[in-house]
């Protein structure tokens, strides 16, 4: 169970976390230096297996229990109409997650990954941040508390995924109180709105930042600008910090609420890597922002943890080859 009560204890407890195990990622660069290849022949795959090697504390790691949680949550906000679809639909996907028929249920089983679904209070939104932030602290504890206590120990790799209708605008309402600029900077088509509507979420995005903005620090941000589904997923995210366990972030919306941990504590995505680059606006900006550049850019905007699902296979390759590979040594080739 979460050690916290309250988002100061949330606070108190990611400023304590874990660093990378820096022998264990020596240890793996000293390895992938003597594997049969060229230096570099891997590119990217051979800087993740060893960014991997690094947060296991395991010089040749593998990866045998991914984990992928979907945290689902309605939103205030939605009954102002930025979205093309209603918050019931947000209820009628977690049916959909549960019984199999989702985008993720098919990413999850093409990746060997376990998937969990946890719905938060979906007959309660969040309250409409135009007007009063989104949740009260007992709300964002219990929230945070829900991602946290999800994370499995025995998970090697985390992926953390979302379903809300009207997260988008959560989303860039976060960025842009977070990083600045305009509101349409941030501001985009989500679930498939118009222009009409792109222009309603803006003038929505911008009423509240000037509500809220510059009020507090990134957990204060994610109370009032959030909501539970995204709470879970930073609660999921610092878990997954304390048991060493790499995290692959999804989207615009997973990423925007991860950004929350970042401002509140310098460092606390080292763990994470971008599993891809959305197609919805923003998020590209906000990846670069935080430093990460994603695994993948197939014009992706689903969310459900999509992207990031489809990147846990290239890490897992990464891994294998770097674990799996004979050194010159080992192989009897010359040239090592």
């Amino acid at each position: 169970m979460a050690d916290f009560i309250n988002p100061d204890g949330f606070r108190s407890l990611i400023a304590g976390q874990p660093v990378q195990d820096t022998h264990a990622r020596a240890a793996a660069a000293d390895r992938n230096a003597q594997l049969t290849k060229p230096p570099g022949a891997l590119g990217d795959l051979e800087t993740l297996a060893q960014w991997y090697a690094g947060w296991r504390g395991d010089a040749r790691p593998r990866i045998k229990a991914p984990q992928i949680i979907v945290f689902a949550g309605n939103h205030g906000v939605a009954a102002r109409g930025v979205s093309a679809f209603p918050p019931e639909v947000t209820a009628q996907m977690v049916l959909n997650f549960e019984h199999g028929g989702a985008a993720i249920n098919q990413l999850a089983r093409a990746a060997d990954a376990r998937l969990d679904v946890h719905a938060l209070d979906l007959d309660r939104p969040t309250q409409d941040f135009t007007q009063v932030p989104a949740m009260t602290d007992a709300e964002l504890t219990a929230a945070l508390t829900a991602g946290w206590d999800a994370v499995r120990v025995d998970s090697d790799v985390l992926v953390v995924g979302e379903m809300g209708i009207g997260n988008t605008t959560s989303a860039a309402a976060i960025a842009c109180a977070l990083y600045g600029g305009p509101a349409a900077g941030w501001t985009g088509r989500g679930t498939g709105v118009d222009d009409a509507g792109v222009d309603l979420k803006t003038q929505v995005v911008a009423d509240a930042v000037a509500l809220h903005g510059g009020q507090g620090d990134g957990i204060e941000t994610l109370r009032r600008l959030g909501g539970r589904e995204m709470a879970a997923m930073v609660g999921a995210i610092a878990r997954a910090r304390l048991n060493r366990i790499p995290v692959i972030l999804d989207g615009f919306i997973c990423t925007a609420a991860a950004a929350c941990l970042e401002q509140a504590v310098t460092g606390a995505l080292d763990h994470c890597i971008a599993g891809h680059q959305s197609d919805e606006s923003g998020h590209a900006e906000l990846l670069h922002k935080l430093g990460k550049t994603p695994i993948l850019s197939l014009g992706l905007r689903l969310g459900e943890a999509s992207g990031a699902a489809l990147a846990i296979s290239i890490l897992k390759a990464a891994v294998e080859c770097h674990s799996g590979m004979s050194t010159f040594a080992e192989a009897g080739v010359s040239g090592g």
